[in-house]
């Protein structure tokens, strides 16, 4: 199941979820400004990154850019406890599924999360030898 962390502010948010509602993805949606995030949450973000907080934190945002916040510094939970308290730290939207997690919306990224299943049965038979992959997959999508 895909978690789609979001706020209602963010036009990025709407874009993911908007996507994720026309292409019959099920999800669940967590806006970060209406919940208490818990550990669990930033442990599941922290999970799929490569980078660890680097990935997941908005150096742009207000939040970080109004404190001295330095989170090389900062301990796990001292860290994790500071997101809690300021949701708006957090890049958005952030995408997560059992696999892979994005933040951001990129309309070519988002595609990662289309169940193997739909990528499987896609078959580029009749197309020309100019079939865009894109073009097939939303076909087989709007299918199912």
């Amino acid at each position: 199941m895909i978690t789609l962390y979001t706020s209602s502010s963010c036009s990025s948010c709407r874009k993911a979820k908007k996507w994720l509602e026309e292409n019959n993805i099920p999800f669940k949606e967590k806006n970060i400004i209406g919940i208490r995030l818990t550990r669990d949450d930033i442990i599941k973000m922290l999970q799929y990154s490569e980078n660890g907080f680097d990935d997941i934190i908005s150096t742009r945002s207000k939040v970080f850019k109004t404190t001295d916040l330095n989170t090389d510094d900062m301990q796990f939970g001292e860290l994790a406890d500071y997101i809690i308290d300021n949701p708006t730290i957090l890049k958005r939207p952030i995408i997560i599924n059992d696999k892979i997690m994005q933040t951001g919306y990129n309309s070519d990224e988002i595609r990662a999360f289309i169940p193997r299943r739909f990528r499987d049965e896609i078959m580029c038979q009749e197309c020309d030898d100019n079939c865009e992959y894109t073009r097939c997959l939303e076909a087989a999508l709007k299918k199912n």
